[in-house]
Order: C-alpha cells, then structure tokens, then sequence
C-alpha cells in the first residue's frame, strides 16, 4: 500500500507514529493515512466507497494510459462527474488492497 501511494501516486510521506504503525502521506491540501488492518478495533473491517484525488494531466485518456503503464486496470471508462471544484473528467482505479480511488482532472487556469 505504502508504494502505491508513495511511489505510483507521487504522494510525500509527511509524517509516521511506528507504536501504532500510521503512515501519513501528503495530498495537497489532504493527508491520506495508511494504517495495518486490524490496528485498531474499532475500524476493524472498516472501509469506504472511494476517495479522489485531484491529478495534474493534459486529458483524462493520459491519466488512463499512466495507469496502464504502472500495471493499474481503471474501473469503467472515464467520464465528467461532479466534485469539489465542479464538474470534470475522472477515472477509477484501485488501489493494491481494493479500495477505490477516483482520480479527477484539476481545473487549468488556461482552459
């Protein structure tokens, strides 16, 4: 998990608390925390529906052709859904325990 969002994303480590095995990694704005299942009994199997980032690309087939080259199947075709800057192009993927990300365009300044 740690190498997909580290090294595959591109997202920084920004912080770790080893007692309870918690990675922090940066994303932008937003932290996404990797912690062992299990680590705590109260998330315990717990999980969500998907989350997204926001990526930097020139269209969305470009973001599918660079998960294609890291060995990452998208999940359905890209499309316009709405987000926390509007509408705009994205694509699913998951990540390497399941889980959903949504990666959606960034709105250009020049478009």
């Amino acid at each position: 998990m740690l190498a997909f969002y580290r090294d595959v994303l591109g997202l920084p480590e920004e912080r770790r608390l080893d007692a309870i095995g918690l990675v922090q990694l940066r994303a932008g704005r937003s932290l996404v925390d990797l912690i062992p299942d299990g680590a705590s009994e109260e998330r315990r199997g717990a999980n969500l529906d998907h989350f997204c980032l926001g990526v930097t690309a020139a269209d969305v087939e470009s973001v599918v052709a660079w998960a294609g080259a890291h060995g990452i199947e998208t999940i359905g075709e890209p499309m316009t859904r709405y987000g926390a800057h509007g509408y705009g192009p994205s694509v699913y993927l998951r990540d390497p325990e399941g889980n959903v990300v949504e990666l959606k365009l960034e709105p250009r300044d020049d478009a």
